[in-house]
């Protein structure tokens, strides 16, 4: 994969196919550590111990339409060419929670990639699912919630609605 955006995108694929219906990702710009890191978090069906153990190996995989399983391969080897790390916490019903952690610095890094598209294709392809997402760089935070921009329409409607059954019960009142 070119860049880090795409890995993000197969990785919350995978949330999605475990049914997760609220994804968090995080990713942490930290120049003074030259650390980069990347978090996902879901609520998914979650991996047993023994797949959790086999999960990055290439030759690996759960699904039944092919016979390999690349994406947590290829992440983690992004990972290591710069001198980072991919570590993979589970619990069967509760969820799963990768995280990789790059060097920042290194010239092996590969770019972030383009998040905007990857988080809008994700939003625009399965609006059941609530994602969050966390950006920070040198103390500067970007976060949203699809969730808490859902609610805020609703209440929004809401109070439209409510206003508008107002204005209709004082037209009432006043031709009477």
């Amino acid at each position: 994969m070119e860049d880090l955006s795409l890995h993000i995108l197969d990785i919350v694929e995978n949330s999605i196919r475990a049914k997760a219906s609220r994804i968090e990702i995080k990713v942490i710009e930290d120049i003074r550590k030259d650390l980069l890191t990347i978090e996902i978090k879901d609520n998914g069906q979650g991996i047993d111990e023994g797949t959790v153990k086999r999960v990055l190996d290439p030759f690996f995989t759960t699904r039944t339409t092919r016979k390999v399983g690349l994406g947590l391969p290829l992440l983690s080897q992004a990972a290591r060419e710069s001198g980072g790390e991919v570590e993979i916490e589970s619990k069967v019903g509760r969820g799963t929670r990768v995280k990789a952690t790059f060097g920042y610095s290194h010239i092996d890094r590969k770019p972030l990639g383009n998040m905007e598209m990857t988080l809008t294709a994700l939003i625009a392809g399965n609006p059941e699912v609530d994602f969050t997402y966390e950006h920070k760089k040198d103390g500067l935070e970007y976060r949203w919630d699809t969730k808490e921009i859902r609610d805020g329409l609703k209440a929004k409607q809401l109070g439209n609605k409510e206003r508008k059954q107002d204005r209709q019960s004082n037209n009432e009142g006043a031709q009477q």
